[in-house]
């Protein structure tokens, strides 16, 4: 199995509340259950308020490093994150567990 982790940070200025960001959100708790590859899906805001956090998390799981491939590809997945490159910037992490 290959862990997945995005830790995303909201662009200066952008509001959690914002439509733009709740149809993003949205669209990555669509995946669930969409995406064949994912065995494990969570996403969730951050709740602490420390200066270092991240806004926003997703900590999911694939098969192996073909079904990460299968899943980065996935056309709902792109859409998905191509709604959050207008506002945030994020950090991931691939490991096996």
């Amino acid at each position: 199995m290959i862990r997945h982790l995005v830790l995303f940070k909201l662009n200066e200025g952008v509001a959690r509340d914002e439509a733009r960001v709740a149809a993003g959100v949205k669209a990555f708790e669509e995946l669930d259950g969409l995406v064949p590859e994912l065995r494990f899906w969570e996403c969730a805001w951050n709740i602490t308020d420390r200066p270092i956090a991240y806004d926003f998390a997703i900590n999911s799981a694939v098969e192996d490093l073909d079904a990460l491939k299968r899943y980065l590809e996935h056309p709902a997945h792109q859409a998905a994150a191509a709604q959050w490159r207008e506002f945030a910037t994020w950090v991931i992490a691939d490991y096996p567990c």
